[in-house]
C-alpha cells in the first residue's frame, strides 16, 4: 500500500504544477528561467487595479439619500460587479481551456510513474479551483471592502454590514463558480461524446464559441436601472433568462434588502444544475481521454482543402508570410487572443447600431444613410480596423513552439528589412484588409460612391500607417520568437485602450467634416500619404541599418552591462582575466 504521506506529497507537486501550467513554459525564453510569475503578476496588477478604481465609488454615494436613488446606484453597481465577475471567469476559462484535462506530455511523463489517476485527478480540480479562488479574491479586493457597506440594510448596525459582507463574497463566488462549471460541463460532455479526433477539431470552434457568447452577453445585457425595471411584467421573462440577474436576486435574498424568489431559485438551481454537471461530466472524460490520449493519434493534417496563398515578394518573404497566415489559420490559442480584439471591436460596433439613423448632435433631424456618411459607422469602422492590427501584433509576438524557428535559422535568413516587408504584408492581410472589405461593401451600398470611396482612402491609409507603427522595432518572423514574462505590460492596456478611443473619437469628427469639403479632404488624403510613406521608409532605414539582425531568443535588459573591450584579440572577462575571443 502506497503510504498516506506519499500521497500528498504527490498531490502537493502535481497541484503546484498544474496551477502554474495556465502559461504555457515550452514557449518563454530561456532568460526568463521557467519563471512566469512576472506575467502573472502583471495580470493580477490588472485585476487589483480595475477593483481598487471601482472601488472609489463605494466612497462618493450618500447613504442618507432618498431612498429610490440609493436603490437605483446600489442595483446599477450590483449587477455591474456580478456581471464583471462572471465576464472575468469566464474568460479566465476559455483562456484555460486546454489545460483543464492533460495534454500528452503529461501523461507520457506521469504514467511510468507510481501516480495513482485519482490523485492526478484531485490535483487537477484543486488547482482548478484555486485560480479560480485567487481570480476572484483578485477582482473584488477593493470592491469587497467597500461596496458591502454601502449595500448593507439600513439601521440593521454591525449585523447588517456583516451580513452584507458575506453576502457580497458568497454570490460572487457562486457567479463565478456557475459560469466556470458551465464552461466546464460542455468542454467535459463533448470530449465525452465525440471521438478524441473529433473532439481536439470541435473544441476549438466550441472555445470561440464560448468567448463570443461571454462578451455579447455582457456588453449587449440590458443594465439594472432600479426596481421598477425588476418588477416591470414584461421583463418577467428576460430576469428568468440572464444569469446575471439570478444572482442579483441571490444577493438580496442573502442580504435581506429584498426577497425575489424565482431569481434565487433560479441561481440556486443553476449553480446546482451547473456544478453537478461539470462533476460528472469532467470525471467521467476525464478517465477516457487519460486512456485516448496514448491509444489515439492528435489531429492530423487534412489531405483536401483550399491551398492557395499569394506571393508575398521572393522566396524567403513568400515562406515567411504564407507560415505567418498558416500558423494563425491552424492555431487555436493565438485565434482566440485575436478574437479577444475583435469581440471588443463587434461588441462595440452593435453598440453603435441603434445610431445609425438617429440625429448626429442634439436637434439635428435623423440623417438618411443613402444621402450622408454617419457617424457611428465612420467610429465602427476605424476602431475596428485599429483593433483588427492591435491583435494582429500582439500574436505575432507569441510563438507558435520554439521548434518553428529551426528552420529559418537552418537556411540562414538574416535580411531583416525583406523579412519586415513580409511581415507587413502578412499582418496587413491578416487584419486590416478583412475589416476594409467588410466596410467597403457597407459603406458603397449606403453612401454616395464619391464619400463612400473617400473614406475607404482614409480606411486603407489608416491601416497602413498602424501596422508599421506596431511593427517598429520588430525584428522577429512571426510566431517563432520565444517570449519573456513582463514584456507585454498588460497592466497598461488599460491606459492604451483609453488613449486609442479618444484619438479615434477625434479623428472621426474631423473626417466627417472633410467629407462635406473636397478641398479638406483633400488635405486630409495628402498629409495621410505623406505620413505613411515617411513612417514605412523610417521603419525600413531603422531595419536596413541593424546590425544585430533577426531576433529568436527574448532577452531581457542585463543588470550589468558589458562594455566589450577587446585586448590582443581576447575579450576582457568579468573576473579579471582575458578569454579567447570568438
Amino acid at each position: 500500500m502506497r503510504s498516506t504521506a506519499t500521497t500528498k506529497l504527490q498531490f502537493r507537486v502535481l497541484h503546484r504544477q498544474f496551477l502554474f501550467r495556465v502559461v504555457d513554459l515550452e514557449v518563454l525564453s530561456a532568460s526568463a528561467l521557467g519563471d512566469a510569475n512576472k506575467l502573472l503578476g502583471q495580470f493580477a496588477a490588472l485585476l487589483i487595479l480595475i477593483s481598487v478604481a471601482v472601488s472609489f465609488g463605494a466612497f462618493s454615494v450618500d447613504t442618507n439619500m432618498a431612498p429610490n436613488a440609493l436603490l437605483g446606484i446600489t442595483l446599477f453597481t450590483e449587477h455591474f460587479l456580478i456581471s464583471t465577475t462572471m465576464l472575468v471567469v469566464g474568460i479566465f476559462a476559455v483562456l484555460s481551456w486546454d489545460s483543464t484535462f492533460p495534454d500528452r506530455r503529461d501523461v507520457l511523463v506521469l504514467a511510468p510513474l507510481p501516480v495513482r489517476a485519482r490523485t492526478m485527478f484531485l490535483a487537477k480540480v484543486a488547482a482548478t479551483a484555486t485560480a479560480l479562488g485567487l481570480v476572484v479574491v483578485l477582482l473584488h479586493c477593493g470592491t469587497g471592502l467597500t461596496w458591502p457597506f454601502v449595500f448593507s440594510v439600513r439601521d440593521t448596525g454591525f449585523v447588517g454590514d456583516v451580513r452584507s459582507f458575506a453576502a457580497y463574497w458568497f454570490t460572487m463566488l457562486a457567479a463565478g463558480a456557475f459560469i466556470y462549471c458551465g464552461v466546464l460541463a460542455v468542454q467535459g460532455l463533448a470530449a465525452q461524446i465525440l471521438p478524441r479526433r473529433l473532439f481536439l477539431r470541435a473544441s476549438g470552434f466550441l472555445q470561440m464559441a464560448a468567448f463570443c457568447l461571454l462578451a455579447s452577453a455582457y456588453f449587449l445585457e440590458p443594465p439594472v436601472d432600479g426596481l421598477k425595471m425588476l418588477n416591470a411584467p414584461e421583463n418577467h421573462r428576460l430576469l428568468l433568462c440572464v444569469p446575471t440577474y439570478w444572482f442579483l436576486g441571490l444577493f438580496h435574498q442573502l442580504n435581506g434588502s429584498m426577497h425575489p424568489a424565482p431569481l434565487a431559485r433560479r441561481a440556486w438551481m443553476g449553480l446546482a444544475v451547473t456544478g453537478l454537471a461539470a462533476a460528472v461530466a469532467y470525471a467521467l472524460s476525464y478517465m477516457r481521454t487519460i486512456r485516448q490520449i496514448v491509444e489515439e493519434p492528435d489531429i492530423t493534417s487534412s489531405s483536401r482543402g483550399f491551398r492557395w496563398l499569394p506571393r508575398f515578394g521572393n522566396a524567403t518573404q513568400t515562406a515567411v508570410g504564407q507560415f505567418s497566415v498558416r500558423t494563425l489559420a491552424r492555431s487555436r490559442q493565438h485565434r482566440l487572443i485575436l478574437a479577444f480584439y475583435w469581440g471588443i471591436g463587434l461588441a462595440f460596433t452593435i453598440l453603435l447600431l441603434p445610431l445609425l439613423a438617429t440625429p448626429q448632435l442634439p436637434g439635428e433631424p435623423v440623417i438618411n444613410l443613402r444621402h450622408q456618411p454617419n457617424t457611428a459607422l465612420l467610429l465602427a469602422t476605424i476602431m475596428m480596423t485599429a483593433l483588427a492590427v492591435m491583435g494582429a501584433r500582439v500574436v505575432f509576438a507569441f510563438p507558435l513552439e520554439l521548434r518553428a524557428n529551426w528552420i529559418f535559422r537552418a537556411v540562414g535568413v538574416h535580411d531583416a528589412g525583406k523579412i519586415l516587408a513580409a511581415t507587413r504584408r502578412a499582418l496587413v492581410l491578416l487584419s486590416a484588409a478583412p475589416v476594409w472589405l467588410v466596410s467597403a461593401a457597407a459603406c458603397l451600398w449606403l453612401w454616395p460612391w464619391h464619400q463612400a470611396a473617400a473614406h475607404l482612402l482614409v480606411l486603407g491609409l489608416l491601416g497602413m500607417i498602424l501596422a508599421d507603427v506596431c511593427l517598429w522595432g520588430f525584428r522577429k518572423i512571426p510566431f517563432t520568437c520565444s517570449y519573456l514574462p513582463g514584456k507585454s505590460q498588460v497592466h497598461m492596456i488599460v491606459v492604451a485602450a483609453v488613449i486609442l478611443i479618444l484619438l479615434v473619437a477625434q479623428s472621426v469628427v474631423w473626417e466627417r467634416e472633410a467629407l462635406q469639403k473636397p478641398g479638406m479632404m483633400a488635405a486630409m488624403l495628402a498629409l495621410l500619404g505623406v505620413a505613411a510613406a515617411a513612417i514605412r521608409w523610417r521603419i525600413a532605414v531603422l531595419a536596413r541599418s541593424d546590425e544585430e539582425g533577426l531576433q529568436f531568443e527574448e532577452e531581457g535588459t542585463p543588470a550589468v552591462l558589458e562594455l566589450g573591450l577587446f585586448h590582443d584579440g581576447a575579450v576582457v572577462g568579468t573576473g579579471g582575466r582575458d578569454t579567447p575571443s570568438t
